[in-house]
């Protein structure tokens, strides 16, 4: 992203790591402008980003232009319809798959279902989700430890918080449910993270933890992000470096006015180089606070160890997953 960037710079110069676990003074920079942005979820191979707003799905490139990517979806008015991108997973019990390039997307109101855009455009309804009275979190199981499926998260009428599945045949399954309340980017952890490998990891901006749902249903405490929490502030944002590394890290920044942090509508964006040099390596969790846009980094072996990256709030409004690529 080059159109519109302006004084919130990448700082190159890093920082000696300091008490409280801040490793660096990393700035986030401002990109691309989407009027209603509020999700990020995969660049394609041709260099474009996908990028959900409140008019639909979008393709953005390095220049900061838009195009939008299937005229034939249009997310509802309001609220935080999430998305995710397969990367291609086979669902060998379901004996189907979804393919390279659909996208699932939260559907919320009346009734919460999860809507599928195939790569060819086809827009359809993958699955209705009970016992719920909204959804707010959707990701594919890329591991494998629940079966490769659609996995969601949502509200119970008593304010508990809904893990289900979803094959690709639109059956879904209650995974387990849960106290803590539990949105915004959700991600399964990769074979490296410790023992939360294979997981659903998720956030809870309302005490700042991240906490990990097994295959059957039991909820882990992660780790504390020790950053600022509450509604609308705490920890929203989660996403794993791929294999290959951190490349360009993106969040979108979407405009809420009249709030603490009332955000601007854009694309934000952290540079792999810096990312790298700050010492974020392959396997492990970044996450994004909701208010501000602050930013740690959560390394699981043994235990987990958490770095402060971004330390300085702003007044970004964080939405959505935290996309990390891979290096160009």
């Amino acid at each position: 992203m080059r159109r519109g960037i302006v004084a919130l710079a990448v700082v190159a110069s890093l920082l000696a790591s300091v008490p409280g676990g801040a490793a660096s003074a990393l700035r986030w920079q401002l990109g691309a402008h989407l009027r209603g942005v509020f999700d990020v979820v995969g660049r394609r191979a041709d260099g474009r980003l996908i990028v959900a707003a409140s008019g639909g799905l979008y393709l953005v490139d390095a220049s900061g232009s838009s195009a939008r990517l299937d005229p034939g979806y249009v997310p509802q008015p309001g609220g935080e319809p999430y998305v995710a991108v397969s990367p291609g997973v086979r669902d060998d019990a379901a004996r189907c798959s979804f393919p390279r390039g659909a996208i699932a997307a939260l559907h919320l109101a009346p009734a919460p279902a999860v809507t599928l855009i195939a790569p060819s455009g086809k827009v359809a309804r993958l699955a209705s989700v009970s016992g719920v009275t909204s959804l707010f979190g959707v990701s594919f199981d890329t591991v494998g430890r629940f079966d490769h499926r659609v996995l969601v998260v949502g509200r119970t009428p008593d304010h508990r918080t809904r893990v289900a599945a979803i094959d690709c045949r639109g059956r879904a399954q209650t995974i387990g449910t849960v106290d803590v309340p539990l949105e915004g980017g959700i991600a399964v952890a990769p074979s490296s993270f410790g023992a939360f490998a294979g997981d659903l990891i998720a956030p809870n901006e309302l005490d700042g933890s991240i906490y990990a749902v097994a295959p059957g249903g039991g909820l882990r405490l992660v780790a504390p992000s020790r950053l600022p929490a509450g509604q609308d502030v705490g920890v929203e944002s989660l996403g794993f470096v791929p294999p290959t590394g951190a490349g360009a890290t993106y969040l979108a920044d979407r405009s809420t006015p009249g709030g603490r942090h009332p955000g601007d509508d854009r694309i934000l964006e952290l540079g792999g180089a810096v990312l790298r040099a700050a010492g974020v390596r392959a396997g492990d969790l970044l996450g994004a606070t909701e208010g501000g846009a602050t930013v740690v980094r959560v390394r699981c072996a043994m235990s987990c160890a958490v770095v402060t990256l971004v330390a300085t709030p702003t007044a970004a409004h964080g939405e959505g997953s935290l996309l990390v690529t891979s290096p160009v």
